[in-house]
C-alpha cells in the first residue's frame, strides 16, 4: 500500500521557521520525484518545491526561492521541506506528492496534475 505521511505543520509567527517531513512507503522511492504542494482557502493547489530522488535535482516556486529548502534522505525514504522567513501568505495546507518517471526520467516537474500519489496534508499557519 502506497503511503505518504506528512508531519511538522503548525502555528508559527511571521519570520519563523518550520520543517515539514514526508515519509514515503509502498513504492520504489528512487524512481520517483517527491514534492510539496500547498492549497490556501479559495485558491488553487500550487507546486512549492519538488526533488528528484534519482539525481537530487530540484524545483522551487518563485514565491519560496531563497526561503525554503527541499532535501531527500533516500535511506529513510523521507523528504523534508525546511521553511524559513515564513510569511502570512505561506499559510495553507501542505501536501506531499510523488510522481513516477516520465520520458525524461525522474524529473521534479512539480505539476500537480502529473502526480501519482498524495498524502493527506498538514496545516501550516503563519500569524502576522
Amino acid at each position: 500500500e502506497v503511503q505518504l505521511v506528512e508531519s511538522g505543520g503548525g502555528l508559527v509567527q511571521a519570520g519563523g521557521s518550520l520543517r515539514l517531513s514526508c515519509a514515503a512507503s509502498g513504492f520504489t522511492f528512487d524512481d520517483y520525484a517527491i514534492g510539496w504542494f500547498r492549497q490556501a482557502p479559495g485558491k488553487e493547489r500550487e507546486g512549492v518545491s519538488c526533488i528528484s530522488s534519482s539525481d537530487g535535482s530540484t524545483y522551487y516556486a518563485d514565491s519560496v526561492k531563497g526561503r525554503f529548502t527541499i532535501s531527500s534522505d533516500n535511506a529513510k525514504n523521507t523528504v523534508y521541506l525546511q521553511m524559513n522567513s515564513l510569511k502570512p501568505e505561506d499559510t495553507a495546507v501542505y501536501y506531499c506528492a510523488a510522481e513516477g518517471a516520465g520520458p525524461g526520467g525522474v524529473r521534479p516537474r512539480c505539476n500537480h496534475y502529473g502526480m501519482d500519489y498524495w498524502g493527506k496534508g498538514t496545516l501550516v499557519t503563519v500569524s502576522s
